[in-house]
């Protein structure tokens, strides 16, 4: 009986004790719990790479299929290689097709009129439309010449990387690809786009004959032009590198003598606009007012 009782009080002290280290430890334990669910719920998306993406990039991904087919039914074969071809240069914005772009730029004009309509203003009006009917356009003109902007900028780094890769015993499609795990930049995927086309099949003349076309950048297409005649005649593809990465910095060097040299000119209109015009109050006007006071 008393060892009844013993282990009675045993196991309520036992009790006791096991309560007061959890009361102690809940809100760790709360905490480790928390992170066990928000490791496993990040396997889990990670196991789903669509629910990995951005939300934004899920939405175009929704969205943009049905708009390429709404667009095939609706635009013509001529406009979408217009706009397909302006698209390339502008490094393919929000991953838009021509048709994609097309239907965007219609429902963006449709809203601007409906915002138009609502304002109620003539003045308000006329100018949603006009925004309408030109910022789309200008917005892929002002990326197109962004991005061969940073194509021009980088161009002489590439070369260098190329020209360094292959002296030191790579083939040209090895230092092309040495580029595309080196570096990033716009030019960059242009020539990783033109090794899988080569990886494809297509002969590397062509290809890159294509990536002329596609940019359609003059130094860029000096350099594959050169590219291409030196594998025709079977020149050293060493010296036309050198030749042609100096050649590049000298370009670059003469536009930012140019671009200096029109500065001047420049700088007249504010100063016939803007400048011109205030100093003249300012000097003149005390005159001005003494002469009318004295007549």
């Amino acid at each position: 009986m008393e060892t009844i009782l013993l282990l009675m009080v045993m196991g309520f002290a036992f009790s006791i004790c096991m309560a007061i280290i959890l009361r102690i430890k809940r809100e760790r334990l709360l905490v480790l719990n928390r992170l066990e669910e928000a490791i496993f719920a990040e396997e889990e998306v990670s196991d789903h790479p669509i629910l990995a993406n951005p939300l934004r990039v899920r939405m175009a991904d929704l969205i943009l299929p049905r708009l390429r087919k709404i667009s095939n039914r609706m635009i013509s074969n001529n406009r979408k290689e217009v706009y397909e071809h302006r698209l390339a240069q502008a490094g393919h914005p929000w991953r838009m097709n021509a048709g994609s772009y097309i239907i965007g730029k219609y429902i963006f004009i449709l809203l601007l009129l409906i915002f138009g309509i609502i304002s109620r203003n003539t003045t308000i009006f006329l100018i949603l439309v006009i925004i309408g009917l030109f910022m789309p356009d200008l917005f892929l003109k002002s990326n197109e010449k962004k991005r061969k902007e940073l194509m021009v900028k980088s161009l002489p780094d590439v070369l260098d990387l190329i020209s360094v890769s292959v002296e030191a015993g790579l083939g040209f499609d090895a230092a092309l690809q040495k580029v595309v795990e080196k570096t990033s930049g716009p030019l960059t995927e242009e020539f990783e786009q033109t090794l899988n086309e080569i990886n494809m099949g297509k002969p590397r003349r062509e290809a890159l004959r294509d990536m002329a076309n596609r940019i359609q950048v003059d130094d860029i297409s000096t350099f594959l032009g050169s590219i291409i005649q030196a594998d025709q005649l079977g020149v050293s593809m060493t010296n036309v590198l050198r030749i042609q990465s100096r050649q590049v910095r000298e370009n670059r060097r003469m536009k930012a003598e140019e671009a200096a040299q029109k500065a001047p000119i420049k700088i007249l209109i504010p100063l016939v606009v803007f400048i011109f015009p205030t100093l003249l109050v300012v000097l003149l006007g005390p005159a001005i007012l003494s002469l009318i006071d004295n007549l």
